[in-house]
C-alpha cells in the first residue's frame, strides 16, 4: 500500500501557510503513518498549485496530494478568481487522475496583517492541516474498500 503524500504549499504568507504542514504532519504521525512519506513542494503562490498537483498525480508516486495556501482579499477582487481557479483546478486534478487531492487553501473574507488576524490564521492553519490528514486517511481507506471494475 503506497502511503506517499505530496504536500504542496504556497510561499505567500509562508509563516502562516507553513503551519498547515505542521498540523498535517503531526496528525499523520498520530494516525500511524510515517511522516517521512510526505514530500513537500513549494510554489510561489496559490495559482501555481494545480499544475504542480497535476504533474505529481501523473507521476504515479503519490497516493494523495495536499495543497495549502492563503488567498487574501487585496481589495481588487482578484482573490475570488484565484481561489476559484485553484479549487476548480484541484478538483479537476483528482477527477482526471484518480488521485485524491485535499485542500487547505483558505480564502478569508477579510484578512489584515495585524496580530489578531495573523495569530488567528496561524492557529487555524494548524487545525486545518490536521483535518486534512484525517480526511486523507479516511478517504484512502474508503477508496480502497470500493469495488474496482
Amino acid at each position: 500500500m503506497n502511503n506517499k503524500v505530496a504536500f504542496i504549499r504556497a510561499m505567500w504568507h509562508s509563516s502562516i501557510v507553513g503551519k498547515a504542514l505542521e498540523g498535517f504532519t503531526a496528525e499523520y504521525r498520530d494516525l500511524g503513518f510515517d511522516p517521512a512519506a510526505i514530500d513537500v513542494f513549494e510554489v510561489p503562490g496559490a495559482f501555481e498549485i494545480p499544475l504542480h498537483a497535476k504533474r505529481l498525480a501523473q507521476s504515479g508516486r503519490y497516493s494523495a496530494i495536499v495543497a495549502s495556501a492563503l488567498v487574501v482579499d487585496g481589495g481588487i477582487y482578484r482573490h475570488d478568481f484565484v481561489a476559484s481557479a485553484v479549487i476548480d483546478g484541484l478538483m479537476r486534478v483528482q477527477l482526471d487522475s484518480d488521485v485524491p487531492v485535499f485542500s487547505v487553501v483558505l480564502t478569508p473574507h477579510h484578512f489584515h496583517e495585524h496580530s489578531e488576524h495573523v495569530n488567528y490564521y496561524t492557529e487555524h492553519f494548524v487545525t486545518k492541516g490536521a483535518e486534512a490528514a484525517r480526511a486523507l486517511a479516511t478517504t484512502l481507506n474508503s477508496l480502497r474498500a470500493l469495488p474496482v471494475d
